[in-house]
């Protein structure tokens, strides 16, 4: 919306004894405008001279606020204002002379008769036609501030200072403020005027001082903007020649023009005028410094990325850059809640441990566990790498009380480095955490070499699955530790439950069982005690419930307990570390074979949806299926890979509510099944227990579930957090074909 004078009245002030402001009540025509812009343009000449108007403009604002008659000012402030703007001097003095000959120039042409306030208005601008239009607007500001000031300091002096008495006598003040109450209206018209006038004229400094690299003259916003800075100058030295002929309307007058107060309501539609005017110029400074902001914010990133693509020294380039350069002391160590510098990390494997302010218990906990197994006790690993916390904040939402509460309370349990004030951290950060990391939701944590080169894109997997023996937490040594593993109850359970592995090393049989059906955990544990009792055979049977231990999960385990059918992981943290290990072998495995492979080629009609239902209805979701994947050859390697088969059933049964039992004599000697399949073969024990005395009990129980094995099945695979990083495509852990894929849209499984 440009800014024109086409929508407002052109005010000016009269009565018989001063210059006529009635006789100008016009609105400018179409025509009139464009030759009133015309004007106001041929008298822009300026000379390329730079001033720095806001020192000026700050004596400027503060002068003209000290200066209304009704004004009391202390001793005390005055030399506050002194001390404050002693330093001011010296730029002001380049221009004193110019405030001077514009002060009495605008005295002059308002004393007379028959004035014409647009005419004064050009004249002046003649004056300035040199300076920019920032220096043109201060420059009549400081001019308006000097004559306001005179008659405001004679006014306020008069009592007590006998030089101000003699001025006022001459100037008839005291008869004047002696009807002070009278001239209220008036004087709050222009002091109202005079705010107005400061406001649009710091908008237009703040236009000036845009840096020009990021937004030039050639920018839409700022053609839009220079289109309106020259209309705003004009009204504004309009305004100021309104306010001095009130001023000099007032000077020498007697009780009639006192009387005469009609006219304030010209003062407000000047201001209304300007207000509007600044409104609309502030509007286009916003969107001035977000199209800046937003450039800044891209190069910013720019020059992370090439900073992340350059090869380094060390690594104090990177993290300077990750963790607000600008502070010497951006960290605090979390074992002893001290700020200290990026330079303590020099030359380190620094792993960022990257996640919003969502972290589950479960997943600190652990974390801080594994954590302390290498930072505890001065072990060797202790100083060879270092966790450094690396909070991303939604800036779409403020940083509040509630978040720093929780930022904090995060903060307390990490025995590693974390940020002294996340909301420093740089937008550019954030988007390149997000854009090259491929950070969502689910925590990463990003590994950067001595050099700050990134080894490892996500070494949580690693340190799930492995702990320590992971370090040095590259992707070189993720695919060597995979190369040692073979199907093991070992590294099913690690040593989340001391009490397995110690089972596992007395080569009893052991049980592991997941799901939430009550009926069908009664039944199993049962029948399978009942089984083990026949053939004297030591059973530990340990329910490990779902990936998301909700309530449901927890009466399941009140009726385990109550009824002592088997044992059980009271502490969610165990039930969550079993479920992010199977998953974290899953990513981990798929990344290695796209590794070893290639990508999956995309194909266009593979992909399905869970999509909400009619929302104005029942609510309920549909699954939208995709076209099937049959036909398609499976890719080399995932159908040989029995950990990652055995992991993707694990997980399948999980996400499709099924029960389903792993049992196993010893480390080695293990099957795993679908629960309800298990269950009826079990229930057949009488027909296949005659082979568990020649083959033992595994191999026996393995060869009885032979004929349930069918390729009529449904099952699915739900993939939390990074799905981004799997293949297009994964193959089913039954059937060995390509899986559909489907969205879904969870808040909660509970």
């Amino acid at each position: 919306m440009a800014l024109t004078t086409t929508s407002a009245t052109a005010p000016t002030m009269a009565t018989t004894h001063r210059p006529s402001l009635r006789g100008e009540r016009h609105l400018f025509s179409s025509s009139d405008d464009t030759i009133v812009m015309k004007q106001i343009q041929g008298t822009h000449t300026p000379d390329g001279r730079d001033f720095d108007v806001k020192p000026l403009m700050r004596v400027v604002e503060d002068g003209l606020r000290r200066a209304s008659p009704t004004a009391v000012i202390t001793q005390h402030a005055s030399m506050e204002l002194l001390e404050d703007k002693g330093h001011q001097v010296e730029s002001i003095e380049l221009l004193s002379f110019t405030i001077h000959k514009l002060a009495s120039e605008i005295s002059y042409k308002c004393s007379g008769s028959g004035n014409d306030a647009h005419a004064t208005t050009v004249g002046i601008l003649h004056l300035l036609s040199t300076f920019d239009w920032d220096a043109k607007v201060v420059l009549a500001m400081a001019a308006l501030a000097n004559n306001y000031g005179q008659f405001g300091l004679t006014a306020q002096l008069h009592a007590v200072n006998p030089l101000a008495k003699s001025i006022a006598t001459l100037m008839q003040l005291p008869e004047l403020l002696e009807h002070i109450e009278v001239l209220k209206p008036r004087l709050d018209a222009v002091n109202n005027l005079i705010k107005a006038m400061i406001d649009v004229t710091w908008c237009i400094i703040e236009f000036s001082e845009l840096p020009p690299e990021h937004m030039g003259t050639e920018s839409p916003e700022m053609q839009a903007a220079l289109t309106h800075i020259p209309t705003a100058v004009y009204w504004t030295i309009r305004s100021i020649i309104a306010c001095e002929s009130q001023i000099t309307g007032l000077i020498g007058l007697g009780h009639d023009y006192i009387s005469a107060t009609t006219e304030a309501w010209e003062l407000s539609s000047l201001a209304h005028k300007i207000n509007n005017i600044q409104g609309l110029l502030t509007k286009q400074l916003d969107h001035c410094r977000r199209n800046i902001k937003e450039k800044q914010h891209w190069e910013a990133f720019q020059a992370l990325e090439r900073l992340f693509d350059t090869s380094h020294i060390d690594n104090m380039k990177i993290l300077r850059a990750l963790f607000y350069s600008k502070d010497e002391h951006p960290l605090i160590d979390g074992a002893t809640k001290k700020r200290v510098s990026v330079d303590l990390l020099r030359r380190k494997i620094v792993m960022l441990f990257i996640s919003d302010l969502d972290i589950s218990h479960e997943e600190l906990f652990v974390l801080v566990q594994i954590y302390n197994e290498t930072h505890h006790g001065g072990q060797v690993l202790e100083r060879r790498y270092e966790v450094v916390w690396l909070p991303i904040v939604d800036r779409h939402h403020p940083w509040d009380l509630s978040k720093e509460e929780r930022y904090n309370r995060l903060a307390s349990d990490m025995p590693w480095y974390y940020p002294h004030n996340p909301s420093m951290i740089d937008p550019a950060v954030v988007r390149y955490v997000r854009q090259a990391w491929r950070f969502d939701k689910k925590p990463l944590m990003v590994v950067l070499d001595p050099q700050g080169k990134v080894v490892c894109p996500n070494a949580l997997h690693m340190m799930w699955i492995w702990g320590s023996l992971a370090f040095p937490f590259t992707s070189a040594r993720e695919e060597a530790l995979w190369k040692e593993e073979i199907w093991r109850l070992d590294l099913l359970v690690d040593e989340i439950d001391p009490a397995i592995v110690q089972a596992i090393r007395d080569e009893r049989y052991i049980c592991l069982y997941g799901g939430e059906d009550v009926n069908w955990i009664k039944q199993f544990t049962s029948l399978l005690r009942r089984i083990a009792q026949e053939l004297r055979i030591p059973l530990e049977m340990v329910y490990v419930g779902k990936s998301n231990p909700k309530e449901r999960i927890k009466k399941v385990i009140n009726v385990i307990s109550t009824e002592k059918l088997s044992g059980y992981w009271q502490d969610t943290a165990m039930v969550w570390f079993f479920w992010v290990r199977l998953e974290s072998m899953l990513h981990s495995k798929m990344q290695l074979h796209e590794k070893s492979f290639g990508t999956i080629p995309r194909h266009s009609n593979n992909q399905g949806a869970i999509v909400p239902g009619n929302f104005g209805h029942s609510g309920h979701g549909a699954i939208v299926p995709g076209n099937p994947h049959n036909g398609h050859e499976v890719p080399n390697g995932l159908e040989n890979d029995q950990i990652l088969l055995e992991v993707m059933s694990l997980l399948s049964y999980d996400s499709g509510g099924h029960p389903w039992a792993v049992i196993a004599h010893g480390s080695l000697d293990l099957v795993r099944y679908d629960g309800r399949k298990l269950l009826e073969c079990l229930g057949q024990f009488e027909t296949w227990k005659e082979r568990v005395e020649i083959e033992g009990f595994i191999p026996a129980l393995r060869g009885a579930l032979e004929p349930y094995h069918t390729h009529e099945h449904c099952t699915r695979l739900i993939l939390p957090g990074d799905a981004g990083r799997i293949k297009e495509r994964v193959v089913c852990a039954e059937c060995k074909k390509p899986m559909e894929k489907f969205v879904l849209y969870q808040c909660c499984n509970d």
